[in-house]
């Protein structure tokens, strides 16, 4: 599911454990992270049996997801502004992996994770995949990318021997240019409001 961005990217959205993929019946809190006055934000969210419906007045907290919880969320305001938007996944299956909220800077490292609901233990026999193809195993559950580049965004999962696989998972990387290019438009804006 996705929206179409219609506002200025002001905020961002904060995800409450930090993470785009929850087990069923998981507690999941999401924030809207605006500096100063917050009562105009809302949390928004479309979904399968929810759209383009408010979830919460600056914070959703949800006790219990489900697989309908499955969906796009994202913070808006009644002046027209709004934040990152955030997919997240909630499963029915046994594993999901742990990646970013948020794009990665290009050159940080990323460590994914895979996690069985079933077992606490970190001694998993765990195979990496991006855009379906093996890229790597672990007996640890984890693997990290030491510096990030543009060729590693693309569609992640995980399988655990004997437990299954996670859904699909987006890692997105911020270029360095990108970066530059946010912050010399951040400057201006912060600028054109003290005019």
């Amino acid at each position: 599911m996705e929206i179409t961005t219609l506002c200025t990217i002001v905020v961002s959205l904060s995800v409450f454990p930090s993470r785009i993929q929850f087990f069923r019946y998981e507690s999941v809190t999401l924030i809207c992270g605006e500096h100063g006055n917050s009562s105009d934000w809302r949390v928004m969210r479309n979904t399968s049996i929810h759209i383009n419906e408010e979830c919460g007045a600056t914070k959703c907290f949800i006790d219990a997801v489900y697989p309908s919880d499955t969906g796009v969320y994202w913070c808006e305001s009644g002046a027209g502004e709004c934040s990152n938007a955030v997919n997240i996944t909630v499963t029915g299956g046994h594993v999901v992996l742990e990646s970013p909220v948020h794009p990665v800077q290009e050159g940080e490292p990323v460590t994914l994770r895979c996690t069985n609901e079933m077992t606490s233990s970190s001694n998993l026999t765990t195979e990496f995949y991006k855009d379906d193809i093996l890229i790597g195993s672990s007996s640890t559950g984890n693997m990290t990318i030491h510096g990030v580049s543009t060729s590693d965004e693309g569609v992640y999962k995980c399988k655990i021997s004997g437990a299954g696989e996670s859904p699909d998972s987006w890692l997105a990387v911020r270029g360095v240019e990108c970066e530059h290019l946010n912050q010399f438009l951040d400057t201006n804006s912060s600028q054109r409001k003290r005019m």
